[in-house]
C-alpha cells in the first residue's frame, strides 16, 4: 500500500473531524493508502511533523483549519520535497479551502483527497516564514489570533465578526511605504492591507474569482485607505462590498514581490496566525510551489 501522512488538529473548528475520523481513515485505506496519523498539540507541531515524514510518504493530508494548513505547507517547503498535499477543511472559517473549491463535507473532502487531481498552486514567503493565502496588517488583523478557540468553535465565522466589531474603538491607520517589484512605489495612511492569493479573507473581505489565479505566480495587494470623514468611510464600505477596485479609497495591484515598511505598530497575520513584522518586511510569491490535490472539477 502507498504510505500517507495524516496531520490532524483535534481542536480545530467544532472538533467535527473526531466523530468521522474512522470513516475518513477507512476511505484512505480502501483507496490503497496506509495512513500514518499524527496529531498537533501546540503551535509549530504541524511543521515539525511534516518535515520529519514528508519524504517518506506518497501523500500528505491535512485535517484542520487554515492555521494547521499553513504549518503543513511550511513543513513541506522546508523539507524540500514536493509530496502531493490534500486539505480536509475542519476549521472555523477555512478561507483558502473556499478558494480551492474544497468540499465542506468532511467525508466528501476525504474522497477528494485520494481521488482528486493534482494541481500546482503558489505559496508565499514573508521574510523567513511561509504563508498559503494571505499576509495582512491593520484593522481586524488581531481578531483571528486573539479570538479564543472555544469561541470560534461555538460561533464559527461569526466569532471573527464579533471580535472585529469589538475592536472598532481602537482601530487606527498605519503609515506604510511599499516598494513593488516592478518599480512602482505606494505610500500613505492605510486602514488595512493584505497580500493574498485567495478570494476570501477572514470570511469578510472578498475578491472577484476572475481576478485571483492560484497558480499564476502573482499575489493581489489590497490596500484600504484611511477614511478622513464619514463620507470616505461609507465609500470604503461600499467599495469593499461591491468589489469596486476602482474606488478612490482602494488600491489594488497584482505583484510578484514587494517590500513593506510600516511606521509604529507592525503586527501582521499569516493565514490567520500572529506574525511579528520588523520595520521592513519582504514578501514574495513562490510560483507553483505546492502540488495540491483538488476535486477533479476544480483542476
Amino acid at each position: 500500500m502507498k504510505q500517507m501522512l495524516v496531520v490532524l488538529n483535534p481542536t480545530a473548528g467544532t472538533k467535527r473531524a473526531g466523530p468521522v475520523l474512522a470513516s475518513m481513515l477507512d476511505i484512505f485505506c480502501k483507496a490503497g493508502f496506509a495512513p500514518l496519523v499524527r496529531t498537533t498539540q501546540k503551535q509549530g507541531d504541524g511543521t515539525a511533523i511534516v518535515r520529519e515524514y514528508a519524504g517518506q510518504v506518497e501523500r500528505v493530508v491535512c485535517i484542520g483549519g487554515d492555521g494547521t494548513f499553513n504549518e503543513t505547507v511550511s513543513g513541506l517547503l522546508k523539507s524540500g520535497v514536493r509530496t502531493p498535499l490534500a486539505y480536509i477543511p475542519a476549521g472555523s472559517t477555512n478561507d483558502f479551502a473556499t478558494s480551492l473549491g474544497l468540499s465542506k463535507n468532511l467525508l466528501q473532502a476525504a474522497q477528494d483527497a485520494v481521488f482528486g487531481t493534482i494541481r500546482p498552486i503558489d505559496a508565499g514567503r514573508f521574510d523567513d516564514r511561509y504563508f498559503t493565502y494571505v499576509a495582512s496588517f491593520g484593522a481586524f488583523t488581531k481578531t483571528s489570533y486573539t479570538t479564543p478557540q472555544d469561541v470560534k468553535n461555538v460561533l464559527g465565522h461569526l466569532a471573527y465578526v464579533l471580535e472585529g466589531a469589538a475592536s472598532i474603538p481602537s482601530i487606527h491607520s498605519l503609515h506604510a511605504a511599499i516598494d513593488l517589484d516592478g518599480g512602482e512605489q505606494l505610500e500613505g495612511d492605510y486602514l488595512f492591507g493584505a497580500v493574498g492569493n485567495s478570494t476570501s479573507v477572514g470570511g469578510v473581505l472578498s475578491l472577484d474569482k476572475k481576478l485571483v489565479d492560484l497558480q499564476d505566480g502573482l499575489f493581489e495587494l489590497l490596500l484600504v485607505k484611511n477614511p478622513r470623514d464619514a463620507a470616505e468611510l461609507g465609500e470604503c464600505i461600499r467599495a469593499l462590498l461591491a468589489q469596486d477596485y476602482h474606488s478612490r479609497m482602494i488600491e489594488l495591484r497584482q505583484v510578484r514581490a514587494l517590500t513593506v515598511r510600516l511606521e509604529g505598530e507592525s503586527d501582521w497575520t499569516l493565514d490567520g496566525e500572529f506574525a511579528q513584522g520588523g520595520a521592513e518586511v519582504r514578501i514574495e510569491a513562490l510560483p507553483q510551489a505546492i502540488r495540491m490535490v483538488v476535486p477533479a472539477e476544480e483542476a
